[in-house]
């Protein structure tokens, strides 16, 4: 196909899109397509249809049209790729919003070039208003320290500054914003947390976990219920241009509430799963499942989220061994674990779903402790308790993820920004054990990706590449990094699908194009399985199709 015949094909198709829209009777026939269903029973076909919220039959070009009847409607696909709306199994939509609102700091590549950004805000803000920012990372800098206090004061010393880490596990604060959050030489740090001092005993600025963040963040003005509309729409907008049709989200209520709203509105574009705060009181956790619901098809509550530890690149992940680099530290673990396990039995008895975020190997056993206690308490039932991340794992702890059913839900693109530093904490013989795709699926344990947006771009695509190739976006080191990990593309596609819609309890509804499932699907300007992995990342959404609806078309 040349490139005048493709740019004709689409925009013929989003004219016929155009003509019509989806409603519960009309039947929409997309065929002439190269169509990977994600179904082991069936994995191709050139067609499907759709009628109302789904999809009525998926096949060959004749039989599909036979079901579908004469009065369908047809769009031609001219030979596209078609596959199944990518379920992003770890979202931050509401950070997601707000960071699209807020100072940018992703890819400053300096400390200086954290000053120029945040000396453009200062410059658009009334002297005594927050800054507020995120998405450094200063492993990307020649220095590889966390910035202090004292830099932020020489751009911005008469405004409160309070800038996160790309990992959301650390910030730093200005003198001004330490001094509005009362932080002092004196104050302690709060248990699973900590405000960094320098060798005089004073604040740096820096504070580790989000016991300690909070204490500056709780004084930074909430968002007005029109900045945080705005933000999110920005997010939804961003997911369905990078074809995610299902999210599980762990936002704050009043985001939950805006996504009420917008649904009412009809103008929700992707389906979300909100996970509950795990340290909740029980009863409050109960009220808000009963308020938030648990059935519907394109917004209800799910798992509650815990966040055991903290972070590979900020130290704070909790480790069985100090850091390769930093034997003062192995991490900070955010609970107890006795507190933890009483926890999780009396909300396991409950009914909930059990989520915790957990990166160290000292995390992931404990996780798994509390898993296997859970159960020996209350006794067996179809439980689907998930680890976030499980960013490093001993290798005894593999086969307990299976045998305990417990998912793995993991960023594939958390690899490829980690792997540049990622040994240097864990030192050799541990890194093996790190983003183990491959030995935790020979395990048998399932797996569920997504991005942890905003911490990462929301493309799945750039999760794709990472998970065949284990190596940098643009290529290296030579055969990947820890090789051993990396898993087929067929295998990838189904955790970013089907896999994320089991961590969910979601699977027969969503993740493979099959009758009676959701008419969620995109449209690729590539054929994935045609083209080498380095291209994976330049392929493009042409469209979004979400419940039988248009979210996103590229004009």
């Amino acid at each position: 196909m040349n490139k005048y015949s493709s740019k004709f094909l689409l925009g013929s198709l989003l004219a016929a899109l155009a003509c019509f829209a989806q409603s519960e009777s009309t039947v929409t026939v997309y065929r002439n397509a190269r169509i990977y269903t994600n179904n082991p029973a069936r994995p191709w076909a050139e067609t499907l249809a759709v009628r109302g919220e789904t999809l009525l039959a998926v096949g060959w070009n004749d039989e599909v049209m036979k079901t579908a009847g004469p009065a369908a409607k047809v769009v031609d696909l001219g030979g596209r790729f078609v596959m199944p709306g990518f379920n992003d199994a770890h979202v931050h939509l509401g950070s997601a919003g707000q960071d699209l609102l807020n100072v940018r700091m992703n890819g400053a590549a300096s400390v200086a070039e954290l000053q120029k950004r945040l000396s453009d805000a200062v410059a658009k803000t009334r002297p005594g208003e927050w800054i507020v920012g995120a998405g450094w990372d200063h492993t990307l800098w020649p220095e590889k320290k966390f910035p202090n206090r004292q830099q932020l004061d020489e751009v911005a010393s008469k405004n409160p500054v309070f800038l996160t880490h790309i990992s959301g596990h650390v910030a730093v604060a200005n003198s001004l914003a330490l001094q509005l959050a009362r932080i002092t030489k004196d104050t302690p740090s709060p248990s699973g947390g900590e405000i960094e001092l320098d060798a005089a005993g004073d604040p740096t600025g820096m504070l580790k976990e989000g016991a300690a963040m909070a204490l500056a963040r709780s004084k930074i003005p909430p968002p007005t219920p029109e900045q945080r509309r705005r933000g999110i729409e920005l997010a939804l907008a961003d997911l369905a241009k990078n074809g995610v049709t299902s999210t599980q989200d762990n936002s704050s209520w009043e985001d939950f509430q805006t996504y009420q709203q917008l649904k009412k509105e009809g103008k929700l574009t992707v389906r979300i799963t909100e996970w509950l705060p795990f340290p909740a009181p029980l009863e409050r956790l109960e009220a808000m499942r009963r308020e938030g619901g648990t059935t519907d098809a394109w917004l209800k509550t799910g798992a509650l989220k815990m966040v055991t530890d903290g972070a590979l690149g900020s130290r704070t992940a909790a480790m069985l061994a100090p850091y390769s680099d930093d034997p003062s530290t192995s991490g900070i673990m955010t609970m107890e674990p006795e507190r933890l396990r009483e926890l999780a039995i009396q909300r396991d008895k409950a009914g909930f779903q059990l989520a915790f975020h957990a990166i160290g190997d000292r995390a992931n056993r404990v996780a798994l402790d509390v898993f296997e206690a859970v159960a020996r308490v209350n006794g067996s039932r179809g439980r689907r308790n998930r680890i976030e991340h499980a960013q490093v794992v001993a290798p005894e702890d593999f086969a307990r993820f299976a045998k305990l059913n417990v998912i793995a839900s993991m960023q594939p693109s958390h690899e490829t920004t980690d792997m540049r530093w990622a040994e240097q904490r864990l030192g050799p013989e541990r890194a093996k054990g790190a983003y183990a795709w491959a030995s935790l699926q020979k395990a048998r344990t399932r797996l569920a990706f997504g991005t942890d947006y905003p911490v990462e771009v929301i493309s799945p695509m750039r999760g794709l590449h990472a998970c065949v190739t284990r190596e940098l976006d643009d290529g290296g080191p030579p055969g990947g990094w820890q090789p051993q990990e990396k898993i087929a593309l067929e295998d990838c596609i189904r955790a970013y699908t089907s896999g994320s819609a089991y961590a969910e309890f979601e699977e027969e509804k969503k993740g493979e194009l099959k009758p009676g499932e959701f008419a969620d699907f995109v449209l690729l300007s590539d054929d994935l399985m045609k083209i080498p992995a380095a291209q994976y990342t330049k392929t493009r959404v042409l469209l979004t199709v979400v419940g039988g609806r248009t979210a996103y078309q590229k004009k």
